[in-house]
């Protein structure tokens, strides 16, 4: 099972003829009409670092001159922001370039404008019976999974696993996903600005005139857009349980889905405006690493694997001390959520 490398250092546009290279030189299942899903994050309202259409849309071209059908999809979020609904999401994707006139493909909602529209996947694994997931999983002959490789605050790092498992859940399972992450103030840092409660969705964060916010656990859901969106980094993530509890989630939930698309799948990750946390959070993020290019293969262990080897494992375990990454590989392996026989890395400049 092979692993293909496009290196880059250069301008967009020499980094957009790093990732045509590295798609052209990838066989791939699709055939001669296949409606293919092409999955990706187009960022949150008001974030800086999330990675333009440009290439997108020439992942759409390779799709088209290949005889397929693409489209381009995310699913809605838990938090307050532009893409809790279908709605918003695809205002927040066409204000960000992606829409269908620079695409050349239609833009949707994986699970549906009232995030309402899913289905049920068999899971029985440690976690979870059954995972639930955007209905798109079951309405495409093939997908292209295309994550863009950076730092998170929860996972440590982001890439092809987060992608599937996070980027396909329906709310329900991204909930059931969080569960067990809370916010815990620091009080010597706090400013008593209020912005936890502004971005709160449920209205677990409260504030009084003069007083440090309260957390009302009870009603929290573990969204984390309170700890991501403070201004002086005043919160941080507590776990009720072993930490390492949300990496074997994300993973879970990642197999589950793949059960489902991995005869049908490529996946390629952008090493390129890598940052210290997700595109979920509005603003501009750190950039932690130079560009490096893009890496794609046919299973998600493997492609974050050669992700985190090219960027390096001290760079995300110095970015995010506390989070106990390592276990997403661990865990794969311990469900069978790995990629069976050796495989060699094709590099190309």
């Amino acid at each position: 099972m092979s692993t293909y490398f496009s290196e880059t250092q250069g301008s967009e546009q020499e980094t957009v003829a790093s990732l045509k290279d590295l798609l052209y030189r990838m066989p791939h299942p699709f055939r001669e009409g296949d409606a293919v899903g092409v999955k990706l994050h187009w960022g949150e309202r008001g974030n800086h670092s999330y990675l333009p259409p440009v290439y997108a849309r020439e992942i759409v071209r390779w799709l088209q001159e290949n005889g397929a059908r693409p489209f381009v999809f995310d699913t809605t979020v838990l938090y307050s922001g532009g893409r809790r609904s279908g709605k918003d999401s695809l205002e927040t994707a066409a204000e960000h370039g992606y829409t269908k006139d620079f695409l050349g493909c239609e833009v949707v909602i994986g699970d549906g404008l009232e995030g309402s529209d899913v289905v049920d996947i068999p899971c029985s694994l440690k976690h979870f019976p059954t995972v639930q997931a955007g209905a798109v999983v079951n309405r495409a002959e093939g997908f292209v999974i295309f994550s863009h490789f950076k730092g998170h605050l929860g996972a440590g790092f982001g890439g092809a696993i987060k992608n599937i498992s996070m980027g396909f859940a329906s709310r329900a399972q991204k909930q059931r996903m969080h569960a067990d992450a809370y916010p815990s103030l620091m009080e010597k840092r706090c400013t008593r600005c209020g912005i936890c409660v502004d971005v709160c969705p449920t209205g677990a964060a409260r504030i009084s005139d003069g007083e440090f916010p309260t957390y009302d656990l009870e009603r929290c859901i573990g969204c984390a857009q309170c700890i991501g969106q403070c201004p002086v980094m005043a919160l941080k993530i507590f776990f009720s349980g072993d930490s390492s509890v949300f990496q074997e989630k994300l993973v879970e939930t990642a197999a589950a889905v793949w059960r489902r698309i991995d005869k049908k799948t490529v996946l390629i990750n952008a090493l390129v405006r890598i940052t210290a946390d997700c595109d979920c959070l509005p603003g501009k993020a750190e950039i932690i690493s130079p560009d490096r290019g893009f890496i794609g293969g046919y299973h998600p262990v493997t492609v974050d694997r050669a992700s985190l080897e090219r960027v390096g494992e001290g760079l995300i375990t110095g970015t995010h001390p506390h989070v106990p990454w390592q276990r997403q590989f661990t865990f794969a392996r311990e469900i069978g959520f790995f990629p069976s026989g050796g495989g060699k890395l094709i590099h190309h400049k």
